[in-house]
């Protein structure tokens, strides 16, 4: 809720009141003070390419799986090698080792077992994307393939738009003390309230046709990413703030 507030000897005037995004936390007037609430944002290019994808080989025993799993991971770290990235800058998020059963069957028979590890890989370097996405969708092994752009420094984006929040509800304040013939004073109380940009990405699975299966057309074609520019990270914030009037 925007909302300018002044109070004069005890006397509360409601001057504006805007619906908004958010709604800022009750606070009690005090004399001579102004109380504003004022939204701000920031925008940034995306400056981090965040590729995920799963290692996800199944086997009719629970060794066959896991060195099926070993052979794959190796597989990956090759790719990675050739893009010019280490692969120690790619992020095991977990490894498990699962049985597999035919639920068709009353007795639920044991058919195989999976074994699933999920890796995350940050790049800052978006020229790499598309022959890494290229090579891992070569694999049999990799699914769930899914591309974000994120900012890294999120932080710093998270101050800039408080910054232009407190820009914002401060000119407010200003203009209702001068309305009332009164000078802005310092402040005496403020709350800050920020978020981030939420997006949900669905998985892509198979983005590539087999290397061994690709056809002159086919290997021509530009990656789904080309030429498209990444979204911008949008950051918000929101600002009470109190000020005394001279």
């Amino acid at each position: 809720m925007r909302s300018a507030v002044v109070a004069i000897s005890g006397v509360v005037m409601v001057l504006a009141t805007l619906a908004g995004a958010q709604q800022g936390p009750t606070v009690a007037a005090q004399a001579n003070t102004v109380y504003v609430g004022a939204d701000g944002r920031y925008e940034a290019a995306p400056d981090t390419a965040l590729l995920q994808f799963n290692i996800a080989p199944q086997e009719p025993t629970a060794k066959a799986a896991y060195d099926h799993a070993a052979r794959a991971a190796e597989q990956v770290r090759q790719a990675l090698r050739e893009n010019g990235i280490d692969p120690k800058s790619a992020q095991i998020g977990f490894f498990s080792l699962a049985p597999v059963y035919d639920w068709r069957q009353p007795k639920h028979k044991l058919i195989a077992y999976r074994v699933t590890s999920a890796v995350t890989l940050k790049l800052k370097d978006f020229s790499k994307i598309a022959p890494l996405v290229q090579q891992l969708s070569d694999l049999d092994v990799t699914e769930n393939q899914s591309l974000s752009y994120v900012l890294d420094s999120m932080e710093e984006a998270k101050i800039k738009a408080v910054q232009n929040a407190y820009e914002r509800a401060h000119n407010e304040a200003e203009a209702v003390a001068k309305s009332g013939g009164r000078a802005l004073g310092e402040l005496y109380y403020s709350s800050v309230d920020t978020n981030e940009q939420v997006r949900v990405y669905q998985p892509v699975q198979r983005m590539m046709m087999r290397a061994g299966a690709a056809t002159a057309e086919d290997q021509a074609t530009p990656a789904p990413t080309a030429e498209f520019t990444p979204q911008r990270i949008v950051v918000t914030a929101h600002v009470n703030a109190m000020f005394t009037m001279k």
